[in-house]
């Protein structure tokens, strides 16, 4: 395993991710598992029609809307654990701040493609693109509840543009689709317990199959423009916050909303 935060830093600066096998033990892993199961049969049954046509994630697990108080504060503790800490600020060692959390899990329908994308794509055109990849990006935190086939990433591509192949197959441009291979893929079968952190604007997708569950926490640069992308109701209230062995990364999400 890697623990040394000079060695992830470097790992991340080079490919745009890095994972470590058995981070979490078993006792870890199921406290986590039977809150997100609560969220996620709750947000199925409110979201029917949407789940079996087309969803794969949900998003603002930590919100009040599925769960109760002691469960969000669970999360959240979860969330700002020593061992995610360290993580996130071997990447970002000056204020990170939360984003959001999103829950990634197999579509109902089987026959349904998974696609390559860059999470800027949704918000950003191809020259903006171009230009969001250079600047501060946003962490994904993969933490899978059930082994699964994991993710395929393209190593680099935190850093640099599309190669033709890419950006074809990624925008479905020139008779291409956003399901088929690229050389360049690499995937990363995944674990209960293994911890996965990747760029959001590299290039990647999400492999369906084995019931996959997982947790993905998102964490920004402070420096960077994205508090516009939190909603107030995902973070902490004031009640909760001294119940939070380590509230930094949410604290730091609440003075920049404050500002703004």
């Amino acid at each position: 395993m890697i623990d040394n935060r000079s060695q992830l830093n470097s790992n991340y600066d080079d490919v745009g991710y890095f994972v470590i096998r058995n981070y979490f033990n078993a006792s870890e892993i199921s406290s986590l598992r039977k809150v997100i199961l609560k969220f996620h049969e709750l947000w199925k049954q409110d979201n029917v029609n949407f789940y079996q046509q087309e969803a794969f994630n949900s998003s603002l697990i930590t919100g009040s809307k599925y769960l109760k108080f002691d469960d969000r504060v669970m999360l959240f503790n979860f969330i700002s654990s020593k061992k995610i800490m360290n993580i996130v600020e071997s990447v970002i060692p000056a204020n990170p701040a939360f984003m959001n959390t999103q829950l990634f899990f197999d579509p109902f329908n089987s026959q349904q493609n998974n696609f390559w994308h860059r999470d800027c794509q949704y918000d950003h055109d191809v020259e903006e693109q171009k230009k969001v990849i250079h600047d501060t990006q946003v962490l994904h935190l993969r933490v899978p509840l059930f082994d699964e086939l994991g993710m395929e990433l393209i190593p680099g591509t935190h850093k640099r543009w599309d190669s033709d192949e890419e950006l074809d197959v990624r925008l479905e441009q020139n008779r291409r689709v956003s399901s088929e291979s690229l050389s360049k893929g690499k995937k990363i079968k995944l674990a209960a317990g293994d911890l996965l952190l990747f760029s959001a604007d590299m290039i990647h997708r999400g492999l369906y199959g084995l019931d996959r569950l997982a947790l993905d926490i998102l964490v920004f640069d402070s420096a960077a423009n994205f508090v516009d992308y939190v909603d107030d109701d995902c973070l902490p209230d004031i009640s909760m916050l001294d119940k939070i062995d380590d509230p930094r990364l949410f604290m730091n999400t609440i003075h920049l909303k404050s500002k703004g």
